[in-house]
């Protein structure tokens, strides 16, 4: 853990949790402060699938980005939400099938951009860059964007677990529709959000230990999740919990948090 105790300095309010520090004690980081242990280890209390999802989550970003790069052809990524960096990240993963792919992280939490440096380490041939925004300004991501990413071309656009954090009515389905409206055609969208499909029980409890934190949390059941891909073509094996999206190993059971790719006809 880097931190000793509660403060605000450098931007980075360590007196309240924030979900990219949260998820990142999930994965057994280390660059998280003692509120957000306390909120993961609640949580974990609740639900002790929570790590297990985040893992998973974790490797369901991996698995899709190769499967895009490897099978898809795609070149470039613009990646919203992006957390604390944690390997393998996906500019490792695309960059690994493809040198010269061309990746952007957007994410709005100090943290991450205080460990930029370490997302923009990428390949010689390829461009890593970083933009600090709020994913609720999607116009601002874009004309961003649009400095490294040529948005005639196809895009992978990544939303792993964000939108769970955003409301319906926040926005969440403009937001959407703005991003991938402003892909061209081949780009595809990558997507994990939560759900309370499977433990209805131990999400509504998790989602009222976020709400006590000053953490929005909203789950979906699959028809909700699945209207964020209207208009495109998904992808087998559709939307499913992230754990059983391709899997390449055994799974330990579903998962609170269904996952999709889909591509833009």
């Amino acid at each position: 853990m880097t931190g000793t105790g509660p403060r605000i300095q450098d931007g980075i309010d360590t007196t309240r949790p924030h979900p990219a520090r949260v998820y990142d004690w999930f994965l057994g980081g280390k660059d998280n402060y003692p509120a957000d242990e306390e909120l993961g280890r609640r949580i974990a209390a609740i639900d002790g699938g929570a790590p297990r999802a985040a893992r998973a989550n974790r490797a369901f970003m991996r698995r899709s980005t190769r499967m895009l790069a490897t099978e898809r052809g795609i070149r470039q990524f613009l990646d919203i939400g992006t957390g604390i960096p944690t390997e393998p990240n996906l500019h490792q993963i695309a960059q690994s099938v493809v040198p010269g792919a061309r990746v952007v992280y957007v994410d709005n939490d100090p943290i991450v951009l205080a460990h930029a440096h370490a997302l923009l380490r990428g390949t010689a041939e390829g461009v890593t860059e970083y933009v600090q925004a709020d994913a609720r300004d999607p116009q601002t991501i874009l004309g961003q964007a649009a400095r490294v990413l040529d948005l005639e071309r196809p895009v992978a656009l990544s939303l792993i677990a964000l939108l769970h954090f955003i409301a319906d009515d926040d926005g969440a389905h403009d937001l959407v529709d703005t991003l991938v409206g402003a892909l061209a055609p081949g780009s595809c969208l990558v997507l994990s959000a939560m759900t309370a499909d499977f433990e209805p029980e131990n999400v509504r409890r998790g989602i009222a230990a976020y709400a006590a934190g000053g953490v929005t949390l909203v789950a979906r059941s699959r028809v909700e999740v699945g209207a964020f891909f209207e208009g495109l073509r998904l992808l087998e094996p559709g939307i499913v919990p992230v754990a059983e999206w391709r899997p390449e190993e055994t799974s330990d059971g579903p998962v609170s948090l269904y996952g999709g790719v889909a591509v833009k006809p």
